[in-house]
């Protein structure tokens, strides 16, 4: 059997050495009430069986999560659509078709014997299939679902790898499985199909314009009185430690000015600075590109936020569709404070 490396009462298991027993093993975990985090291709999970309230109340305490807000049910596949939700449209299993495996969650109806704490109390669910083959494997050997926010601390960046776990929530988990850096970075697509129209509740990897081609139609945005989604809050995402948005124009006007100040800055952008950065500040260049851009996003800000910074500015990424999922998620990671002065740049949250 190969070998585990344990850290107190968390098992974290390399992405080369998650087997089938390992994936026993976080089963039985499951199982037995246990809290079990793993890959998907988005970022890390905190699974609890999905039928079992006392298990979900753990996340909630472990995340420390306020009551209300909704989690996401993982299953194996498109079969298990009909015991999590009711009313299923035809449109469900279209998008489930052409998505599922990957990062879409759907809004939908829920079934009726579906838990309050899952659903937030609403009359809706969330629903996704992943497409990491430890998560997958995971979901298809224990057969159920699996309710699974972010494994990280409530409202904070979300976890890319199973280090990032392992730093905030220690052996407060039973269980990691390792499967490497996530692939895709950053949350999935939220589509409401719980409605007469279908609206984009969160963006993501797969764009408005790749689910109108499968539904016929144009996503609507959100609106009021429609139903709570996770990562909904004004606030999300967000390190510790202040970031603020500003416009490549402005950007290194603003981050000499900052630095003159006091030097701990660091500065996200996607060129090459013509200013050398001063002692003490740092400017980490970003891929230019929007997969690559969200890949390392989470990762990057984790690193900015160790403490040693007093501040992050990010210069605001292109506009388009294909930048939408990165813009929501600097917007919430930013608004925890405002942005830079309107006097001082034309940035846009």
């Amino acid at each position: 059997m190969r070998n585990r490396r344990r850290e107190g009462a968390d098992a974290a298991l390399t992405r080369d050495m998650v087997s089938a027993m390992d994936i026993r093993r976080a089963t039985e975990t499951l199982r037995r009430g246990g809290l079990v985090a793993f890959p998907t291709e988005t970022v890390y999970g905190l699974g609890a069986d999905a039928s079992n309230s006392d298990a979900v109340a753990r996340i909630f305490k472990v995340k420390g999560r306020p009551i209300g807000h909704p989690l996401i049910v993982h299953v194996a596949s498109a079969e298990h659509l009909d015991r999590w939700a009711r009313e299923i449209p035809d449109a469900a299993w279209d998008v489930a078709k052409r998505s599922w495996p990957g990062p879409l969650t759907l809004i939908l109806k829920r079934a009726h014997d579906v838990p309050d704490l899952i659903t937030g109390g609403q009359d809706t669910i969330g629903l996704r299939v992943p497409a990491h083959p430890v998560a997958h494997a995971l979901l298809t050997e224990f057969g159920g679902g699996v309710a699974a926010p972010s494994a990280n601390r409530f409202g904070r960046i979300s976890p890319t790898t199973a280090a990032h776990v392992r730093e905030d929530l220690g052996a407060a988990v039973d269980l990691v499985l390792d499967g490497g850096a996530c692939s895709l970075g950053v949350e999935s697509t939220i589509l409401d199909l719980s409605g007469d129209r279908p609206r984009l509740l969160r963006p993501g990897s797969i764009t408005p314009q790749e689910l109108a081609v499968t539904l016929g139609r144009r996503c609507e945005s959100p609106g009021s009185g429609g139903p709570r989604a996770p990562g909904g809050l004004a606030s999300h995402y967000a390190p510790r430690t202040p970031l603020r948005l500003v416009t490549a124009s402005q950007l290194e006007r603003v981050a000499a000015r900052e630095i003159a100040a006091e030097p701990r800055v660091a500065i996200m952008a996607t060129h090459v600075p013509a200013m050398t950065p001063a002692s003490g500040s740092r400017w980490l260049t970003m891929p230019s590109d929007p997969p690559g851009y969200a890949h390392s996003l989470y990762a990057r800000l984790r690193e900015l936020d160790s403490g040693e910074y007093r501040l992050i500015l990010v210069e605001v990424p292109p506009e388009g569709e294909p930048w939408m999922a990165v813009h929501d998620r600097l917007r919430r990671a930013s608004s925890v404070r405002t942005e830079v002065d309107q006097a001082d740049t034309d940035c846009a949250p």
